[in-house]
């Protein structure tokens, strides 16, 4: 196992900056991964990890050895892409045991590797088939069999659910985690969808613009994100915001708009006026709460789950959106009260969008 370390690495083309001074450590046999929407950089980080993008400042650290200059194929790296890459030419069992074969290593070290990558992504009924007789699931458990079957220190994936429907998506996450954590390979795993990050990484690392906004567990970035876009990104839906105002020299919220008063939590550092309050759906309940405040408004829209419902609903300060647990009957325009649980809400600063909590 390998430990990987990233010291200030900055990769830039041309004026335009993709990856901006970003340091990580990321620990041997850790699943970790980099998250962000389209064009944060997460990609282009990969990319410099596994030496198919030459890094502009910074180093790359396997363990104690620096890579930063080194070529992939010294690396002892591997790599799972979004569209497969299997060759259409060759059967199942040739493209897993294509990488062995360029290293010239002998038949039978092959035909055993190629079987014991087979069985652990359960594809050994596949081998003597061509791609085009595959799913799409099929094929993207071929590349990640190749991609395994090198033994490889670090296993890089870039986007490799994104072309598979909803269910298999599901599936394959799990089987992806469980064959990681089997094979204990540090695993530098790349998406934009937030489920993917949150149910399969040890730590999450969010990035915006190309800086590295936060690193940490699931629970940590879901309960305690650092600043406004980290708020924003993770959950679904997304959390709800609103303008709000210190009461002098009293711990209460007022939203200006409609003058509803919202009490802090204790100890908290206020020392400007004006701030972001930050609520997630699911911290608004239709119940009465012991610590919790009233908001009354009007049902815009309601999507129907079944096992969830997710109302919109017009207040005198905005929209808010609210997610119920269970099959919950409203129907559209009906007036509606609604309780935030106090001791939920998160709070960042209107300038520099920094959390205060």
């Amino acid at each position: 196992m390998v430990k990987v370390t990233l010291q200030e690495v900055t990769k830039r083309f041309g004026k335009t900056t993709a990856v901006n001074r970003i340091s990580v450590e990321i620990e041997k046999g850790e699943f970790i991964v980099l998250l962000g929407p389209s064009g944060c950089g997460k990609t282009t980080l990969l990319r410099c990890i596994s030496g198919l993008e030459k890094v502009t400042e910074g180093r790359i650290l396997f363990n104690e050895g620096d890579v930063t200059n080194l070529p992939p194929k010294d690396r002892n790296i591997s790599m799972v892409f979004q569209n497969y890459a299997v060759w259409p030419h060759l059967k199942v069992k040739d493209n897993i045991g294509f990488p062995l074969k360029i290293k010239k290593k002998p038949t039978q070290e092959i035909e055993t590797k190629v079987k014991w990558a087979s069985e652990m992504l359960g594809i050994t009924e596949l081998l003597d088939r061509y791609p085009h007789q595959l799913s799409g699931g099929q094929r993207q458990r071929v590349a990640v069999a190749r991609a395994i079957v090198m033994e490889p220190e670090v296993l890089l994936m870039d986007e490799p659910l994104s072309n598979l429907d909803a269910l298999l998506r599901v599936k394959m996450r799990s089987e992806i985690k469980k064959l990681q954590e089997s094979l204990k390979v540090t695993t530098i795993y790349v998406t934009h969808d937030q489920v993917e990050a949150m149910t399969m990484g040890d730590r999450i690392a969010v990035l915006k613009d190309g800086k590295l906004q936060q690193i940490g567990g699931s629970n940590e970035i879901y309960h305690k994100p650092t600043n406004l876009f980290v708020a924003g990104f993770i959950g679904s839906p997304q959390m709800n915001f609103i303008n709000v105002e210190v009461k002098e020299e009293e711990n209460i919220l007022i939203v200006a708009t409609s003058g509803l008063e919202i009490p802090l939590p204790p100890a908290i550092p206020i020392k400007k006026s004006e701030y972001i309050l930050g609520i997630r759906p699911e911290d608004i309940h239709i119940k009465e709460l012991p610590n919790s405040t009233r908001v009354t408004g009007e049902i815009y829209f309601v999507e129907a789950l079944r096992s969830d419902t997710v109302l919109h609903v017009n207040t005198d300060f905005g929209k808010l959106v609210v997610k119920i647990p269970g099959d919950f009957d409203a129907k559209e325009g009906e007036n509606i009260s609604l309780y935030i649980d106090n001791s939920k809400i998160h709070l960042f600063e209107k300038e520099s969008e920094l959390s205060i909590l």
